[in-house]
């Protein structure tokens, strides 16, 4: 599934010291789980690597993206991830990354060019937005294509 890579110094605080990272990020996930077994993760210089078993593409994207917009993470490792159903990553979505002034609305009109179907986008992130008017600089979400 190769690297995913996000912005180390922003997103949410999740642990402290880098060896308190596998943990944190473990329950982290677990808490919204997107459908994930068995998850494993390792921390190192930034690099988060996850292993387990997804029930989809979908529910494995999750994972990458709720681990890789925490604070202190550089980049996300998933070839250690299993996908139960045989979907690909990234099939239907892509792959936003926001940025300073963006809203909701203005990303639903850019993808979809009505701005009222942001819902859709907060409704397929609902494990990264947790509420819709708190999107920050370099955190990263799914557009999916299809609405």
């Amino acid at each position: 599934m190769g690297l995913f890579d996000f912005a180390r110094n922003i997103g949410k605080k999740i642990f402290g010291k880098e060896e308190e990272a596998p943990a944190a990020l473990t329950q982290h996930i677990n808490e919204d789980n997107p459908g994930v077994e068995g998850l494993q993760v390792e921390v190192k210089d930034g690099v988060a690597t996850l292993t387990g078993q997804a029930q989809s593409a979908e529910a494995l994207e999750k994972a990458v993206l709720m681990a890789g917009n925490a604070m202190g993470i550089e980049s996300v490792k998933a070839d250690g991830m299993t996908i139960a159903d045989g979907s690909q990553v990234g099939g239907d979505d892509e792959f936003y990354v926001i940025e300073k002034g963006d809203t909701l609305w203005e990303i639903a009109e850019k993808a979809y060019g009505n701005g009222s179907k942001y819902t859709r986008i907060v409704e397929v992130n609902r494990e990264v937005i947790k509420d819709a008017d708190k999107i920050f600089p370099g955190q990263k979400i799914r557009i999916p294509k299809s609405i």
